[in-house]
C-alpha cells in the first residue's frame, strides 16, 4: 500500500508538472488550434504597414505600455471595465494609434478560428511584424498569452515610464517588471522610430533652469531649432516632432548617437546618459555593428513579452479586443 501511495504521488506530481508546462508560452502555440494564425497576422501587416510605416512605432509603444500594466494581457486595448476609466485614457496612451488595425486583424482571426487567438498575442505579433516590415529586427514571439479582464487608468499612469522621468525612476519602473538597466537602454532604442507631441518635452524648452528656460542638458542648437520651427509656444499641443530626426522610419543606431550629442528629445532619453552603467551600454552599442544592436534588442523584447503573462486558465480569450466577454 505504501508503495502504491508513493506511485500515486509521483503520477499526480507528473500531471501537475505537465499541466504547468502546458500553461507556459511556447513557440507555435496555435499550430494545432489555429495553424494559419501567425501567417494571417503577418500577411495583414505586410500588406498595410508599408502604406503607414509610422504605425510600427505606435504598435511597439502600445505593446510596451501594455506589458507594464498587469503584464502583457491586452488590458490596454479594453474600453471601460466595471465602470472605471481604462488604460487607454491614461496620459501616456492618449496619443496611441492603431486600435482599429488590431480590431481588423482580430476579425480575420475570429473568422478563421473563433475564440482561439488572444488579443494579447495579436498585439505582440503585430508589434514584431510591423518592426520587421519596416526593416527592423526580428525577435521570437512565443504565444499562448490570455487576455486580462481589468483595465485601470490609474495603474497605467503610475506604472508606465514617462518622458519626464529621471534615471532612478526609469530603472525602478523597469525593475518592477523584472527588467534591468540593459533592458532599459535597449528598449529605449525603439525611440529610433516614431514621433512625439510637444507636451512630452516642451518643458525642456520653456520651463527649465537654463538661459531662456531651456534645459541645460539639451544641446542649445537643437533646442533653438525646436523652439523656432516646431514647438513655437509652450502651449502647442498638436505639433509632431520626429524622435530621431531624418530617419524616423529607419530602425538604426542614430538614436544612441543623438544621446551622446545631448540631442535626446525626452528628459527620459537624456537620463540614460546620467548613469555610468547605462552610458557604457550606449557606447558598446555604438562601437558594434547594427546586427549587434538588433540581436540585443531582440533579447530584451522577448524578455518584455513574457512579463506577468496570463496563461492556462487565467483571463480569457476575448471575442472583441475592446470588450471583455459577456
Amino acid at each position: 500500500m505504501a508503495g502504491t501511495g508513493f506511485l500515486g504521488i509521483i503520477v499526480v506530481g507528473l500531471l501537475v508538472f505537465i499541466g504547468s508546462t502546458h500553461a507556459q508560452l511556447q513557440m507555435n502555440f496555435y499550430a494545432k488550434s489555429c495553424p494559419k494564425a501567425e501567417k494571417i497576422v503577418r500577411d495583414y501587416v505586410k500588406e498595410h504597414i508599408p502604406n503607414a510605416p509610422s504605425l510600427a512605432a505606435s504598435f511597439i509603444r502600445m505593446h510596451f505600455h501594455d506589458c507594464f500594466v498587469r503584464g502583457c494581457d491586452a488590458s490596454l486595448l479594453l474600453n471601460s471595465t466595471s465602470g472605471q476609466s481604462p488604460e487607454k485614457n491614461a496620459i501616456p496612451n492618449q496619443t496611441l494609434r492603431g486600435f482599429d488595425f488590431i480590431d481588423r486583424v482580430k476579425s480575420l482571426l475570429e473568422a478563421e478560428c473563433p475564440g482561439i487567438v488572444s488579443c494579447a498575442d495579436i498585439l505582440t505579433l503585430i508589434a514584431r511584424d510591423s518592426v520587421v516590415t519596416i526593416g527592423g529586427p526580428f525577435w521570437k514571439v512565443p504565444t499562448g498569452r490570455r487576455d486580462g479582464l481589468i483595465s485601470n487608468v490609474t495603474e497605467a499612469n503610475t506604472n508606465i515610464p514617462g518622458p519626464f522621468s529621471n534615471f532612478t525612476t526609469l530603472l525602478r519602473l523597469f525593475n518592477n517588471q523584472g527588467l534591468d538597466t540593459k533592458d532599459l537602454v535597449l528598449l529605449s532604442g525603439a525611440h529610433t522610430i516614431g514621433i512625439a507631441h510637444c507636451p512630452a518635452f516642451s518643458r525642456r524648452l520653456y520651463n527649465s533652469t537654463g538661459p531662456g528656460g531651456v534645459d541645460p542638458t539639451l544641446d542649445s542648437e537643437y533646442a533653438a531649432n525646436l523652439k523656432a520651427n516646431k514647438c513655437k509656444t509652450p502651449n502647442d499641443n498638436t505639433t509632431k516632432v520626429e524622435m530621431d530626426p531624418g530617419s524616423r522610419n529607419t530602425f538604426d543606431l542614430s538614436y544612441y548617437t543623438l544621446l551622446t550629442k545631448r540631442r535626446g528629445l525626452f528628459q527620459s532619453d537624456a537620463a540614460l546618459t546620467t548613469d555610468s552603467t547605462s552610458s557604457v551600454l550606449i557606447n558598446q552599442l555604438l562601437s558594434n555593428p547594427l546586427k549587434f544592436f538588433y540581436a540585443e534588442f531582440a533579447t530584451s523584447m522577448e524578455k518584455m513579452g513574457r512579463v506577468n503573462v496570463k496563461t492556462g486558465s487565467e483571463g480569457e480569450i476575448r471575442k472583441q479586443c475592446a470588450f471583455v466577454n459577456s
